[in-house]
């Protein structure tokens, strides 16, 4: 770190503590070489998520798209929004402590069936129809037959 007054880079950590948005480390410094105060914030990097689509395209990783795609499979129902921002949460969670940076976009709609099926059956149908690309009325019915066994 590099005094921001006389540009030494010997300093000590004099305080050190969460930052307002708590994503972040404050640290106050004093500098060695001429004893002015300074702070810096030191953040983790997120690792930037890549979705590999249908035809094999690549997109970064977008939680407010996915958090649409439920909320929009969640409308008329009971699923809350906090019920949704909390499978967004999840997701994204489990999807950052695999060991790779790119997810099939199936995998990512497995996960999100998973959850949406042991809180809201019709939400669930909805997303997967959607997932799971149905075209015929009898997808329809061999997945809610599936719900009902």
């Amino acid at each position: 770190m590099h005094c921001p007054y006389c540009g030494s880079k010997e300093s000590e950590v004099v305080e050190t503590r969460d930052s307002e948005d708590l994503h972040a480390i404050r640290r106050r410094r004093a500098c060695l070489g001429c004893d002015k105060r300074f702070t810096t914030y030191e953040r983790v990097e997120n690792i930037s998520l890549l979705v590999i689509k249908k035809d094999k395209r690549r997109e970064q990783f977008d939680r407010e798209k996915l958090r649409g795609g439920i909320f929009k499979a969640s409308e008329k129902t009971t699923v809350a929004a906090a019920v949704i921002d909390r499978i967004v949460e999840e997701v994204e969670r489990e999807l950052r402590s695999l060991d790779t940076v790119e997810i099939e976009s199936k995998k990512i709609g497995q996960m999100v069936a998973v959850r949406l099926k042991k809180i809201d059956k019709i939400a669930y149908i909805r997303f997967s129809s959607v997932f799971k690309r149905f075209v015929e009325v009898e997808d329809f019915e061999k997945e809610v037959r599936k719900l009902i066994r």
